[in-house]
């Protein structure tokens, strides 16, 4: 029997990223494929001035490059250009410019564009040089800018966010549902917060909270069909995935049987899996306020004008 209910969208995590190179653009590309609405990835920039899309702040995991971003030029012999992932097919990094580029092909301009903004960044560096490439393409305010969503893990981007990118749409992104309260609330349109955060009684507030103000509440890392569904209960907007297909699928026999597929998917292992217990998500939500405040200094509320 099929039902009414919404069903989450599905953007793809670092694109398509269990299939492919995550943040390669054929990993955006083949979440596109897959038929995700969305897409993410993240943000660092180069020594001369190149935004590229990658996660950690070094080369080192995914590919065969060695050292920090930040201290690299992209162009030149010895330039991140010529990098390539460990992960077969093997990919060069994409630049934001070039991400933006597959976004604007006809085809794709119904994809949103999710941007994890990493905290070792400059803000206003970072979103000047991300200003100048969104201006930079035909009808960006109408067919580009509304897509963008900026994420952000430290307050201190916020109103850099605001001076240098006041079209796009601006999100909370972490662990600690708290510090989205004190520190996000007002300055966002947007909640993205990991599955195991919002298992707990605290999550469980956070979730109606967000929903009775009418703000859009995106969960990630979600890839264990069990937690769709789940996330799907709970009603959240947006299911960021590392396998879009499978949750494109499950989505898919939802819609036509909503209370069958649900029947067949426990929420047994809401009690039954440790990090989802009080030691566990206390330690995570300290170690990444330690690591964020670390890099960027204390966690300071902002004006909430604009």
């Amino acid at each position: 029997m099929s039902t009414a209910k919404a069903l989450p969208q599905c953007w793809g995590h670092r694109g398509a990223s269990a299939a492919y190179p995550e943040n390669t653009l054929a990993s955006f590309e083949a979440a596109i494929r897959d038929g995700a609405e969305g897409i993410e990835s993240d943000v660092h920039v180069s020594v001369d001035n190149i935004v590229i899309m990658f996660h950690d702040p070094s080369l080192d995991r995914t590919t065969d490059g060695k050292g920090l971003i930040k201290d690299q030029s992209w162009y030149g012999a010895d330039g991140m250009e010529q990098v390539r992932t460990v992960k077969e097919p093997k990919q060069s990094i994409p630049t934001f410019a070039e991400t933006v580029t597959l976004l604007m092909l006809p085809e794709n301009q119904h994809v949103q564009f999710n941007v994890d903004v990493k905290v070792q960044n400059d803000p206003a560096r970072l979103f000047d040089l991300m200003h100048k490439v969104i201006s930079s393409q035909p009808d960006w305010e109408t067919k580009l800018a509304p897509r963008i969503l900026v994420g952000l893990w430290h307050p201190t981007f916020i109103p850099h966010a605001k001076e240098h990118l006041p079209y796009c749409r601006r999100s909370y992104i972490g662990r600690n549902v708290w510090n989205a309260r004190k520190y996000f609330w007002d300055s966002v349109d947007v909640f993205s917060v990991n599955f195991d955060s919002l298992t707990t009684a605290a999550g469980e507030q956070f979730r109606k909270d967000v929903k009775a103000s009418g703000k859009m509440l995106m969960v990630w890392t979600v890839n264990e069909p069990h937690c769709m569904v789940e996330a799907v209960r709970w009603g959240v907007d947006v299911i960021l995935t590392d396998v879009t297909q499978t949750w494109l699928d499950l989505r898919q026999a939802l819609s036509v049987d909503y209370e069958k597929i649900t029947a067949q998917h426990s929420r047994i292992f809401l009690w039954t899996t440790w990090k989802y217990y009080p030691p566990w998500q206390i330690f995570n939500r300290l170690h990444e306020s330690s690591y964020l405040e670390s890099v960027k200094g204390p966690f300071v509320a902002v004006a909430t004008t604009a």
